[in-house]
């Protein structure tokens, strides 16, 4: 069910209607959505905005979840997705978004505004897999905002085998340093 404070091109009012509605300050941009202008921009929010996206059968990872989860100010360019169900899936190519078809254990996903998000744990570990700037800097933001998932994501590299596993780990390692200097001074 979309949120009532969730408004999609071609539901109730036009694209056009929504960027006037924008212009006029009624509304802001969030995600694939728009929403009220005075609604407090949450998780849920968020996910919702991504609804059309991901539908029933995907999930949002990497940076898109690490933004649904409040570690980053913006939304990704391009959305990181991936199968939240079993069976395969036919995708039809999409330059917004970058598809990983491997399956999401249930166990790895929560439902926040309708929508499948991995974990804030599993989310820390999949970005600290990813050798890049923005996927660094999302992994330091994210351990800030949920502080509880950053030993879990330790625990869950250091018992699975994963590509990227020890740059992942010594990524991890490095931000629960910097957290315990913190709290030491």
């Amino acid at each position: 069910m979309a949120s009532p404070f969730l408004y999609f091109a071609g539901d109730r009012l036009s694209r056009a209607e929504l960027t006037a509605a924008c212009l006029d300050g009624d509304l802001v941009e969030l995600g694939d959505a728009y929403m009220p202008a005075d609604a407090v921009e949450t998780a849920a929010l968020r996910a919702g905005s991504l609804a059309r996206i991901l539908g029933d059968t995907l999930a949002a990872t990497h940076l898109t979840a690490a933004w649904i989860h409040g570690a980053l100010p913006a939304p990704p360019v391009r959305h990181t997705v991936q199968r939240a169900v079993a069976r395969r899936l036919h995708m039809v190519v999409d330059r917004h978004l970058v598809y990983r078809d491997v399956a999401v254990d249930a166990d790895d996903l929560q439902l926040r505004g309708g929508v499948r998000v991995t974990t804030p744990a599993r989310t820390l570990a999949d970005l600290a897999r990813v050798d890049d700037s923005a996927h660094a800097r999302a992994s330091f933001l994210l351990a800030d905002a949920e502080p509880d998932a950053l030993a879990t994501a330790i625990a869950r590299l250091e018992s699975g085998v994963l590509p990227h596993k020890r740059a992942a780990l010594a990524r991890l390692h490095a931000i629960a340093d910097r957290r315990q200097d913190d709290v030491t001074r």
